[in-house]
C-alpha cells in the first residue's frame, strides 16, 4: 500500500482498471498499469493528455489502441508515426512483445516525456526516434506503420507509406471520419501505390466501442509524390534564397 493510502480506499477514478484489461494484456498487465499511471500523472501535466481524459484513459485511449494488435502479424516491425504520448505505439509494444516498435515523434517536449516513460517501463522491443516521418524514409523499413490523430488520410499516407517495405500495411486509427477520408483520398492512394484499402472495426467483442481503423496495403514500394509539408518546406527554401539574392549550390 502506498504512503497515505487508507485500507479499503478506492483508487482514483481514472486508474480503475476495466476487467477486460487482463484479457487484452495478459502477463504484461502490470506494465500496462504503469503506463496508464504515467499518462494520468505527467502525461497530463506535460499537456499530452487533457485532464478531462483521465476517467476514460483505459477505454478511450489504451484499449482503443490495443485493439489494433489483431491486425498486425506476428513478429512484425512497426513504425508509429507522430507517436505523441505513445498511442498506439507504446500500447502495442506492451500488448505484443513479439513486435519491434519504432516510435517517431518530432517534438522535443513529447520525446522527453516518452524517454522518461520508456526508461521506467524498460521495454526491450521499442526504439524512439526524434524526427519527422519523411526524414526517415531512407533509414528504416518496416512491415506496418501505425498512427492516431496525426493528419488527414491523404497527407498521412504520403508521409507514412515510404517507411514501408514492399507489400507493407498502414493502419490509421481514424474514428468516425474514416469512411469519408478514405473516399476523398482514393485517387491519391492509387498514385502512391496502394492496391487494397478498407475501413475495419477492431476489438468489438471486448470493447464497448470498437476501434475504427483505415487499413492500406501497398502493392510494391510506395511512390514518393511528396507531402504538403515537404512541398511547403521546399517552397519556403526557394523563397529564402530569392530573398538573400543567392542561388542553390548545384555542384
Amino acid at each position: 500500500m502506498e504512503p497515505g493510502d487508507e485500507q479499503g480506499a478506492e483508487p482514483p477514478l481514472e486508474l480503475i482498471r476495466p476487467a477486460v484489461v487482463d484479457d487484452v494484456f495478459g502477463v504484461e498487465v502490470t506494465l500496462a498499469d504503469r503506463y496508464v499511471h504515467h499518462l494520468a500523472d505527467t502525461g497530463v501535466s506535460h499537456g499530452l493528455i487533457g485532464p478531462r481524459e483521465r476517467p476514460r484513459l483505459w477505454e478511450r485511449h489504451v484499449l482503443n489502441c490495443a485493439a489494433v494488435a489483431e491486425l498486425i502479424p506476428a513478429g512484425s516491425r512497426v513504425a508509429d508515426v507522430g507517436s505523441g504520448a505513445g498511442l498506439p505505439g507504446v500500447v502495442l509494444a506492451i500488448a505484443r512483445p513479439d513486435l519491434q516498435v519504432t516510435l517517431i515523434e518530432p517534438l522535443l517536449r513529447r520525446v522527453g516525456w516518452l524517454t522518461e516513460v520508456l526508461d521506467d517501463l524498460a521495454l526491450p522491443n521499442v526504439e524512439l526516434r526524434r524526427a519527422r516521418a519523411e526524414q526517415l524514409w531512407d533509414e528504416i523499413e518496416v512491415d506496418v506503420v501505425t498512427s492516431r490523430a496525426v493528419a488527414r488520410l491523404e497527407e498521412l499516407a504520403r508521409l507514412s507509406l515510404p517507411l514501408l517495405r514492399a507489400g507493407g500495411t498502414m493502419l490509421a486509427l481514424k474514428g468516425s471520419s474514416a469512411v469519408e477520408e478514405l473516399s476523398a483520398a482514393q485517387s491519391a492512394l492509387v498514385q502512391l501505390g496502394i492496391r487494397e484499402s478498407e475501413v475495419v472495426c477492431c476489438g468489438g467483442e471486448l470493447l464497448e466501442h470498437a476501434t475504427i481503423v483505415t487499413r492500406l496495403v501497398l502493392g510494391g514500394r510506395a511512390q514518393r509524390l511528396g507531402s504538403d509539408r515537404t512541398t511547403k518546406k521546399k517552397s519556403s527554401g526557394r523563397a529564402a534564397r530569392r530573398h538573400r539574392g543567392t542561388q542553390p549550390n548545384r555542384r
